[in-house]
């Protein structure tokens, strides 16, 4: 299933152009997205966190995740789960993000 790679590969690029209007780091290298899974009929499933509960993006981020992954060609369908458990913590960054913001 090499399209399914293919296709998930183009997802992250796509998500790493979403940012946090709050931190200078896309949410992908935030460590936001903690899954995103295919299956065989295309459909999308993306599950992600947000940097509290409280965060002011809460009502745009996942709408945004959603637009970006439905761009992606062969992409039949598209759902976005936001989750808190486990909740988001500096170390879900990559190390490129934790470089940016200065954490290392």
């Amino acid at each position: 299933m090499s399209e399914g790679k293919d296709i998930k590969q183009q997802i992250v690029e796509a998500l790493s152009t979403v940012y946090d209007p709050e931190i200078p780091v896309n949410i992908y290298e935030l460590g936001l997205i903690y899954e995103v899974n295919i299956d065989d009929n295309s459909d999308v499933k993306i599950v992600m966190t947000l940097t509290s509960p409280a965060c002011p993006a809460a009502g745009m981020l996942p709408g945004e995740v959603e637009e970006k992954a439905r761009s992606i060609e062969g992409v039949k369908g598209v759902e976005v789960e936001v989750t808190f458990d486990p909740p988001w913590d500096q170390s879900m960054m990559s190390e490129e993000a934790r470089l940016e913001l200065g954490f290392m």
